[in-house]
């Protein structure tokens, strides 16, 4: 098996938005922002070789969208997915499975783009791609708070293509990969365990989306229920300390994955470094 950090983008939003009721004079000790008040954000995606299954977890946000739409994004540095498989020596179309962790268009834009003649096509042409069943019908008819957050045109190219399953319930997409449901971000989050030797990758999309956000009360302010992710969050953390995993973050720009332990203040950072140092 092997495990590759892929990132997709480079970006930035407000720091309101990242950490809720967190006063900033707490979490800017975490994440410095700008003058404009925005931290630094990654598109952090995995992809996994195991056995002839090749896997992409979550896709960045693609560059199909309009001007205004980066305008809000605020994308800065050269990398992208090409140029991260590229790195890796690997091309879109050796992967075999594409792993949405939900929907929001920052985890799956990137799997459509657009031809020569504008009309939509599939990035990882030859995979099967992968999402919950009840965060596509959520996606399918989104609430007024997230309905900014599913465009149409990065799921029904897809759903068309028919190359779209369905995950019912929690189980293993490969040998080595399996899956878990979470509902305080967004209903039906998928959260991969990736068993590798005697060790657990846990990739944790927006479920804990940063280092910063290991703290329990650190919930974003775009996580649909709130208490719900916190709950969530506080069982997963004592869960990943009494069993040594790495945590993989798909936003956090400085932090690539961590451990976690036990102390008297609760579940805290053990270590933390790259996903290849950590795995060696």
């Amino acid at each position: 098996m092997k495990i590759f950090p892929i990132i997709a983008e480079n970006w930035k939003m407000d720091g309101g938005v990242a950490f809720g009721v967190v006063p900033q004079t707490i979490w800017k000790k975490l994440a410095e922002p700008d003058e404009f008040n925005r931290i630094k954000i990654t598109s952090r995606c995995l992809l996994v070789e195991d056995g002839n299954r090749l896997v992409i977890i979550d896709t960045g946000m693609g560059r199909k969208q309009s001007e205004k739409y980066y305008g809000y994004r605020h994308l800065f540095g050269d990398e992208n997915l090409e140029v991260s498989f590229t790195k890796v020596g690997y091309s879109f179309d050796d992967v075999t499975d594409v792993l949405f962790t939900h929907l929001h268009d920052d985890h799956c834009g990137g799997a459509v783009r657009l031809d020569s003649n504008r009309n939509p096509e599939l990035v990882f042409k030859n995979a099967v791609h992968y999402c919950s069943e009840a965060q596509w019908n959520w996606a399918m008819n989104p609430n007024k708070r997230e309905i900014g957050s599913y465009f149409k045109e990065n799921l029904l190219p897809i759903e068309k293509s028919g190359k779209l399953q369905l995950l019912k319930k929690e189980g293993n997409l490969t040998e080595n990969i399996s899956y878990r449901f979470f509902n305080g971000h967004t209903q039906g989050l998928i959260v991969p365990f990736i068993k590798f030797k005697e060790t657990t990758v846990v990739f944790l999309a927006d479920f804990i989306p940063a280092s910063s956000h290991i703290p329990i009360p650190f919930i974003a302010s775009v996580d649909i229920q709130p208490l719900v992710a916190l709950k969530e969050k506080e069982i997963f953390l004592k869960e990943a300390a009494d069993k040594s995993y790495i945590l993989v973050f798909e936003h956090d720009h400085e932090t690539e994955c961590c451990t976690v332990k036990h102390s008297e203040k609760g579940v805290i950072i053990d270590r933390t470094g790259r996903l290849k140092e950590m795995l060696n």
